[in-house]
């Protein structure tokens, strides 16, 4: 299982925009060789955040998940409230104060960073990938669901 299988699945999902920075974009070099997966009706980049991001390094200022390991990568969802603490065993809010293996893999954890605001991460998930695809469907139903309200709420003013 390899990082491009998961971005795969996301294309199969409806109204979805993968970006993949590389050298030579305008995009920061420390985001060249990432995904960045966002609920995007007619391709355009939404003013929001991503429903899901597969990383390929370490972040600055965030916990080593040990990503400088070859084929290393740490699929990042945007999980629902309840499919987050059906995985973690806890809120979102519980889960900050837990210790977590950061580094482990085919292991769910708190994102090392957004953990507190429902974000799921799991390196090089084996194992996790039907669960993983699972939550992906799910981030992504909530993002359609979130733009769906921002529309109508825009078309009612």
């Amino acid at each position: 299982m390899d990082m491009d299988d998961i971005i795969d699945h996301a294309r199969t999902l409806d109204a979805v925009l993968i970006l993949r920075p590389q050298p030579g974009d305008p995009s920061p070099e420390v985001s060249w060789g990432d995904a960045f997966i966002y609920y995007a009706p007619g391709g355009v980049l939404p003013p929001t955040q991503p429903f899901a991001t597969i990383v390929t390094k370490d972040y600055p200022d965030e916990p080593p998940s040990g990503l400088d390991r070859p084929g290393a990568f740490r699929l990042n969802i945007a999980a629902p409230g309840a499919d987050f603490a059906r995985v973690i065993g806890s809120s979102p809010r519980d889960a900050r104060n837990a210790d977590h293996d950061t580094r482990a893999r085919d292991t769910w954890f708190p994102h090392p960073v957004y953990g507190g605001a429902g974000w799921l991460s799991v390196v090089n998930p084996d194992t996790a990938l039907p669960e993983a695809l699972s939550l992906l469907e799910a981030a992504h139903k909530a993002a359609r669901d979130r733009h769906q309200r921002r529309t109508a709420n825009n078309d009612a003013d």
